[in-house]
């Protein structure tokens, strides 16, 4: 399981919620309608700074994570997160690994 992060998307997460060199973006499971990977529950964001992080990837100064006890989520996954300029949004992509 990995983290892919390019840097467009990173950007737009500097602009959208405000964060700066050195802030975290927490990725978790939460309970929802549905995702491409798991029935019942979707991909979360907060930022807040870890407490027992299980993964990690730094792009344009921000730590993106996934905490230890949400890895279940993407277990053989690997998540690409990019940007998508012409609706100005991120797009989160499951990729077997």
């Amino acid at each position: 399981m990995s983290l892919n992060i390019t840097q467009q998307a990173a950007d737009w997460y500097k602009k959208e919620l405000g964060l700066q060199s050195g802030d975290y973006v927490r990725f978790y499971a939460r309970y929802s309608n549905t995702s491409d990977i798991h029935p019942g529950f979707s991909l979360g964001i907060a930022t807040e700074e870890p407490s027992n992080p299980g993964l990690t990837q730094d792009s344009e100064g921000i730590t993106f994570y996934m905490e230890e006890k949400d890895l279940w989520y993407l277990d053989g996954y690997r998540l690409n997160v990019t940007y998508l300029a012409e609706q100005d949004d991120i797009l989160y992509a499951y990729e077997r690994e």
